[in-house]
């Protein structure tokens, strides 16, 4: 990146992070169960808002900590069940478990056991415990915990907390994650400060927190942002009023949090049987976030980019019946707080002007015409349009790699004997309705290519170049125009439309 599109620095941000966690420990007699909120992996939210941000930042950190920390993952066995979905990376919350593992072993850090909460013997999640077990990884199954949320004597007793197995750790500090929101981090941090706590062992619980940022003013377009993120879930960041009537000073945190910190303090009280050390939500959180901001108004321009990315996303959803329309009237009325509309998106109007021009020279495939535009790095915007030939999203991606590469319009990336084949292919042989090229086919295309062209080639070079670009589609993206889109690591939105007016898409 730009030095003047930098807008975080990472390593302020390290040695403040670390520096308040060792600080917890050494408060909890070196036994800290340290629950991590958001993504501990591929944050990708938090690079898009935080410019300069790395999105590994927090592996980074545990690196530094690696001799002093346990990893245990928790994964709701509902989530399991239903086949939930982690978005940025299109697969389910198990098979994202997994590879939260496989990604802590290539740098070096080791998952002590997997928690699976709320198991109450579910199928899917039974044969998931099997596969874990099976390669070699140690494996917990927490029931739901009975008397929860009101029952404080039910829940801190043998038929609560003590019902459920202790996690056996070794290190002073226990990182408790999961694949994203609901997993059961809290609940397995409880449960494991109850066991300690009734053997005699000191300990205590913290939360590692990014989102909302507690030291950043409630209607801060960041803050804003964590809303558009969580619509879905109801969450709406409030002052804290337990840490003004504390200290009286204005802190900001979040609905949930702020509703259970009564029944935490509660549970707190009651497990370590002494008053609860954190005297408001904001308390528990290690949060150093706005300690690493070194421009604040780049942050809040890309803050208010990521509401309107959150809102296409989601109207994208609604048209396809994954969310409700209470989702996406949250994300419009948070618009109007920063005033901004769909259009402050640059790369909207002209993705939707290629797809009028689509229209008028008659170039759609099967009728339906598509658009789609990518603003490069030092601000260029190129355009795609859908042929007989090739998606929007093909031909905005080869545009881009021939204006990188400075190559003139008139030369063919790809060879028309290898386009052609993989039409036939399509067409001919797997009985395809649609025999243009989607953005996978088109880079599959492209490489094969780039064996004689010398273009292709200088083109293949450039897709680096692509990543972290902005991109508009004016249709909801096909699975292989997706694929290629994750690959490159390109930010996209779509139009709530759809490219086909077939309900099944094969």
């Amino acid at each position: 990146m730009r030095p003047d599109t930098i807008g975080f620095d990472n390593e302020a941000y390290l040695r403040q992070q670390s520096k308040e966690i060792l600080r917890r420990a050494a408060k909890f007699g070196n036994k800290l169960y340290l629950e991590f909120g958001g993504k501990l992996m591929f944050d990708f939210h938090a690079a898009r808002v935080l410019p300069g941000y790395d999105p590994n930042v927090k592996t980074r950190l545990l690196l530094e900590l690696k001799e002093m920390a346990d990893i245990v993952l928790c994964v709701y066995a509902g989530d399991i069940e239903r086949k939930k979905m982690r978005a940025d990376f299109g697969i389910s919350y198990d098979a994202d478990t997994l590879k939260m593992i496989d990604d802590f072993r290539e740098v070096g850090l080791a998952v002590r056991a997997v928690v699976i909460t709320r198991y109450d013997g579910e199928p899917a999640a039974r044969q998931f415990k099997s596969k874990l077990e099976r390669r070699g990884i140690e494996v917990y199954c927490h029931r739901a915990t009975r008397g929860y949320p009101t029952d404080v004597d039910t829940i801190v007793s043998e038929d609560g907390y003590g019902a459920n197995p202790y996690i056996t750790t070794e290190r002073p500090i226990v990182v408790i994650t999961g694949p994203g929101s609901g997993s059961g981090k809290l609940a397995t941090c409880l449960n494991n400060l109850y066991h300690d706590r009734r053997n005699g062992r000191l300990a205590g619980y913290a939360k590692f927190e990014t989102f909302p940022v507690w030291n950043l003013t409630l209607k801060h377009p960041l803050n804003i942002a964590y809303e558009a993120a969580t619509a879905d879930l109801g969450d709406v960041n409030m002052i804290d009023p337990f840490h003004i009537e504390a200290y009286g000073e204005t802190t900001v945190n979040y609905n949930r949090d702020v509703a259970s910190f009564p029944l935490l303090r509660a549970l707190w009280e009651r497990i370590a049987c002494e008053p609860c050390s954190y005297k408001s939500p904001t308390d528990m959180g290690v949060n150093r976030v706005a300690f690493g901001i070194t421009n604040d108004e780049l942050v809040r321009a890309a803050s208010k980019q990521e509401v309107i990315r959150r809102y296409f996303r989601h109207s994208c959803e609604y048209a396809m019946g994954m969310t409700e329309q209470s989702t996406v009237a949250r994300i419009e009325m948070l618009m109007r707080d920063l005033r901004i509309t769909p259009i402050d998106r640059n790369v909207v109007k002209p993705a939707r002007q290629a797809s009028t021009d689509c229209l008028v020279n008659g170039k759609g495939d099967c009728g339906i015409c598509c658009g789609a535009a990518i603003e490069l790095r030092d601000g260029r915007i190129l355009v795609g349009k859908n042929s007989t030939l090739m998606h929007a999203a093909s031909a905005m991606v080869l545009n881009a790699l021939k204006t990188l590469a400075e190559i003139p319009d008139k030369i063919h990336l790809m060879s028309p004997d290898v386009v052609q084949a993989i039409i036939r292919m399509k067409r001919d042989v797997l009985g395809g309705k649609h025999s243009n090229l989607n953005l996978d086919e088109t880079l599959i295309a492209l490489a094969i290519s780039s064996a004689s062209n010398p273009a292709a080639q200088a083109a293949l070079d450039l897709l680096p170049e692509l990543r972290d670009c902005e991109v508009h589609l004016t249709h909801i993206v096909s699975a292989g125009d997706e694929s290629g889109i994750r690959r490159l690591g390109l930010r996209h939105t779509c139009d709530a439309c759809f490219a086909s007016s077939n309900l099944h898409v094969g």
